[in-house]
């Protein structure tokens, strides 16, 4: 049986949060906006239907709980939460990962998506942290 393996787009656009018992828990390296991302540490899946019903199930479960920790992010940089979006594209990374983004109506991509809206704005190493330890502790409640 084949092993999980992450992504390399995942290491070079995000850094390692933590695990739930499914995903592995990153955080999207753009400051302009609290963003997780999931990843079910589960070899070779693509789209949700690939999950067994138990992980769907649970999946949807950390989905709620990374909303919870997106708002924590949120409150670290600063940015009041609005509305969470939440989606599993994969169009440019296959591997299937959720990406649970917290949105507030003065983000530079209002109303629109944040994906192909400009280049990201990288964190600097001390609110990165910041934003690591107010997800990890929101993980953990």
């Amino acid at each position: 049986m084949a092993e999980f393996q992450l992504d390399p787009a995942f290491v070079a656009t995000s850094h390692r949060v933590g695990d739930l018992p499914l995903c592995e828990v990153r955080l999207q390296d753009d400051a302009r906006y609290p963003w997780l991302v999931l990843i079910p540490r589960r070899p070779g899946l693509r789209e949700l239907e690939d999950l067994s019903p138990t992980d769907r199930a649970l999946l949807l479960e950390e989905t709620i709980c990374a909303g919870a920790a997106v708002r924590a992010v949120g409150a670290t940089l600063g940015f009041a939460v609005e509305k969470l979006n939440v989606g599993a594209l994969g169009n440019v990374t296959a591997q299937l990962h959720v990406h649970v983004v917290g949105r507030r109506g003065d983000d530079p991509a209002w109303p629109g998506p944040v994906w192909g809206h400009s280049a990201a704005l990288a964190y600097g190493a001390a609110i990165r942290e910041a934003a690591i330890a107010a997800a990890r502790e929101a993980l953990a409640r």
